[in-house]
């Protein structure tokens, strides 16, 4: 006889034994009882968290006909019916089941509904469960749409999925939504301990504690462990087996280290990652166990009155003695560095040497032995300040910075920095260098919420050689010479638009035209410059100097690059930003735009408007 495992022998075959989703049950009993039934449901949730056994179960309570063939829709189904049978073993055929993952095409959700036009053969409703349907692609969405908007009376889907964020909205519309939650640790826990019994398995608790954490959140999962341990352990199950089994640490281990660190030992720690490493105990499941550890300490720190004494949990009592040796900073830090040391774990070429640097790295940051009262002294510290407080400008400095209002900066000569603020707070800044740069003659504007003289702080100014720089207008960096006289920018343009006109000039040559400005002309040379390198071409040079000869214009064309104030471009540019501004006022001004935008609400959209060349 074959072995069926934990997790099909003990899928619930009704609601009353579903575990961990009284929301859903609670919703669809009702639906049933009243009658009050969707046509399409969606339920997504993580793996092993009853979708498909919710979908048997409707499935169930939809088509049972009840010990005696006269039932009709309940929301505790018989289990004993044909229909009942027949849905548990797989056999229904008014029952479909569709796995999107291997069948996402549109070719296999046609063949789908292609029965949906039959009535049902054996049962009372056709039921279409497709499993992990955010598998299916775009068209295969699309061909199901108008169906499971109105299916006919006789058809009810059911949609699960792991991933509810890639299913479209078009089809979350047509669905009533139910999320499976993942199960906590106690409620896997109290349902192991039933199956074990039924199964007459011996476990101890703490091997099931085990057990259930390493499902996070899964009954599935928690089962398939579960047969897992019963075979490693011969048919028991032992807490040292399932932590072998598992990789999970002792946590002893964990107390040990957790209690080296809040008494500073440095050694201790050492030797007891090295102790993992012998042991084959995983680095990351170290932190994990300590994660957990702590915080449970920080809960206690917290709220005191939690410390009850436990008989179920065996840890309970050297979790609050930590809580109580551990003070509350250390032990939030603490937590942190074992968060985002599994992060580093794996980009260390040895993972227990990145186990040793993150437990150490608290001992580097908590200030020890005598040091302590320095380090602490150090902190920045919140005040209330009633009078002025002057700080000398020594070596090392110390400034004050006002809160929360930003001060009025103004330059003065070096001398102690003096802040009156009176009730404001305070922040006290040590080992803070004065790095001050301010822009040459740039006026200091004045805050309205700094009018009062008290906010205001006086600072030693440097100047910085930047600040000219800085201040250097971009023309002084062009090539020396100045701009040419408007008739030389008249005449280059007409000219240009001329050759334009006349197709004289395309492409690049075009381009230069258009681009350039004219510095200065004789009878023989005129003198171009242009921004860009690029339009300094050789070729084009020569095919403008052609057609400007064809022109009249027997030239030659130096060309320099610098900046341009004036060219034909940005002439025609011009014109077309005035011909638009004026076509867009005309528009506004028209009675009936004007009309439209009171009356309906109408908007111009930006950009919709174009001027008539």
């Amino acid at each position: 006889m074959s072995y069926l495992v934990l997790a099909r022998k003990y899928r619930p075959k009704n609601f009353s034994e579903m575990v961990g989703q009284e929301h859903v049950v609670q919703a669809l009993g009702n639906a049933l009882t009243t009658q009050r039934l969707h046509h399409a449901y969606l339920f997504t949730g993580t793996r092993g968290v009853g979708k498909t056994t919710v979908s048997r179960i409707l499935a169930k309570s939809l088509n049972c006909t009840g010990p005696d063939g006269t039932g009709t829709i309940t929301a505790n189904p018989c289990g004993v019916c044909s229909a009942c049978t027949d849905i548990d073993s797989g056999r229904f055929v008014d029952y479909t089941e569709l796995d999107a993952a291997s069948n996402r095409g549109v070719d296999e959700v046609q063949s789908l509904l292609e029965q949906a036009v039959y009535k049902p053969v054996q049962g009372r409703f056709k039921v279409f469960m497709i499993d992990e349907v955010h598998m299916l692609t775009n068209t295969a969405f699309n061909a199901m749409l108008k169906t499971l908007e109105e299916p006919p009376e006789y058809l009810k889907f059911v949609l699960a999925t792991t991933d509810p964020q890639k299913v479209p909205v078009t089809v979350l519309s047509r669905c009533l939504q139910f999320n499976l939650r993942p199960m906590a640790p106690e409620t896997i826990l109290e349902h192991l301990t039933k199956v074990l019994a039924l199964e007459q398995v011996p476990a101890d608790e703490q091997s099931l504690r085990l057990l259930a954490r390493a499902a996070r959140g899964s009954m599935r999962d928690a089962l398939s462990l579960t047969d897992q341990a019963i075979a490693f352990g011969s048919g028991a199950l032992d807490e040292v087996k399932v932590r072998l089994m598992l990789g999970s640490v002792d946590r002893s281990f964990v107390f040990r280290l957790i209690e080296a660190l809040a008494q500073n030992d440095g050694q201790t720690v050492v030797e007891t990652v090295e102790s993992l490493r012998l042991n084959g105990f995983s680095a990351a499941s170290t932190l994990e166990e300590m994660s957990l550890i702590l915080q449970r300490m920080a809960v206690l720190q917290a709220v005191p009155a939690m410390a009850v004494s436990s008989t179920t949990d065996p840890d309970a009592v050297a979790t609050a003695s930590l809580a109580t040796f551990m003070p509350a900073d250390e032990t939030q830090l603490l937590y942190s560095l074992c968060l985002h040391g599994r992060g580093e774990l794996g980009l260390a070429p040895d993972e227990y040497a990145a186990l040793t640097m993150v437990l150490l790295r608290l001992l580097a940051f908590k200030p020890t032995g005598a040091s302590a009262s320095v380090q602490l002294a150090e902190k920045k510290t919140l005040k209330y300040a009633t009078e002025a407080v002057t700080v000398p400008l020594a070596s090392p400095p110390t400034f004050a910075v006002a809160a929360p209002s930003p001060p009025v900066v103004a330059p003065v000569a070096a001398s102690p920095v003096s802040l009156a603020v009176p009730e404001m707070t305070a922040l006290t800044v040590h080992q803070a260098p004065l790095v001050a740069v301010l822009e040459e003659n740039r006026p200091t504007e004045q805050a309205p919420w700094a009018s009062d003289a008290s906010n205001t702080i006086a600072v030693a100014v440097h100047e910085s050689p930047i600040a000219s720089a800085l201040d250097t207008p971009r023309h002084a960096m062009d090539a020396p010479g100045t701009d040419p006289d408007t008739s030389d920018a008249d005449f280059w343009f007409d000219t240009v638009q001329q050759l334009i006109a006349a197709e004289a000039i395309t492409a690049m040559a075009r381009e230069l035209a258009l681009q350039s400005q004219l510095l200065g002309r004789d009878t023989d040379h005129w003198q171009l410059r242009v921004e860009r390198e690029s339009l300094n071409h050789a070729n084009s040079r020569e095919r403008l100097q052609n057609a400007l000869s064809t022109a009249g214009y027997a030239v030659t064309l130096g060309i320099e690059i610098g900046r341009v104030t004036d060219c034909p471009a940005k002439r025609n540019a011009a014109v077309n930003e005035e011909k638009q501004r004026v076509a867009e006022e005309i528009v506004r001004a028209d009675p009936f735009v004007q009309a439209m935008v009171r009356d309906f609400g109408a908007k111009i959209v930006p950009g919709s408007l174009k001027h008539l060349t």
